[in-house]
């Protein structure tokens, strides 16, 4: 089993808590794990970008080579496309249709679904809005986090248990809000893939 991931998106919009589930819940199940954080602009809306390899042998390198990539799961639409020279023929895009923005020359909105839409094997979600529906609307993150999951390689109930122990600290209804909306979010991707 490998697995290799690009996580994308723009600083505050939770990538580094996508990273840390998917961590968490590969190294709790016995799984070599190798991760490469690109975050210095979060803080002022900059792009983030993560690498995150996941192997039941060990991993050597935290780099995922272009047209490697398994997955880019982006909760933003632009940066999902920034990325894609890393992503294999065989390779998902699961992203948020909801654009972050944050810059005067940002593409127009339907460009961007224009080319999101020639891609053979995508998820394209309203994370907000869903998040919205279930009342909190910054967990869009674990909305997108859900509808990866059928592509993740691991049980669905392992990534219920990371989320759990993450949110642990913040009480039992953020515990819940989350996993709510891990299960929007895949209930979304198993509709629509």
């Amino acid at each position: 089993m490998k697995i290799d991931i690009i996580l994308a998106g723009v600083g505050g919009q939770g990538i580094l808590s996508i990273a840390t589930t998917i961590g968490y819940a590969a190294v709790n199940n016995g799984l070599y794990l190798k991760q490469a954080e690109v975050h210095g602009m979060s803080q002022r809306g900059g792009d983030v970008q993560s690498n995150l390899r996941i192997s039941d042998e060990e991993i050597f390198s935290d780099l995922i080579p272009k047209g490697q990539a398994d997955l880019i799961i982006s909760v933003e639409p632009m940066e999902a496309l920034r990325y894609l020279p890393l992503l294999s023929k065989t390779g998902w895009v699961i992203t948020n249709d909801q654009p972050f923005n944050n810059i005067s020359n940002y593409p127009a909105v339907d460009d961007i679904m224009g080319e999101l839409s020639k891609l053979p094997q995508k998820i394209i979600i309203n994370a907000d809005q869903i998040a919205k529906d279930l009342g909190s609307p910054r967990s869009a993150n674990m909305v997108i986090l859900g509808a990866a999951s059928p592509f993740l390689t691991m049980e669905y109930q392992i990534l219920e248990d990371a989320i759990a122990a993450q949110f642990a600290s913040k009480g039992q209804e953020v515990v819940d809000v989350n996993i709510a909306a891990l299960k929007a979010g895949r209930e979304y991707a198993m509709k629509n893939k």
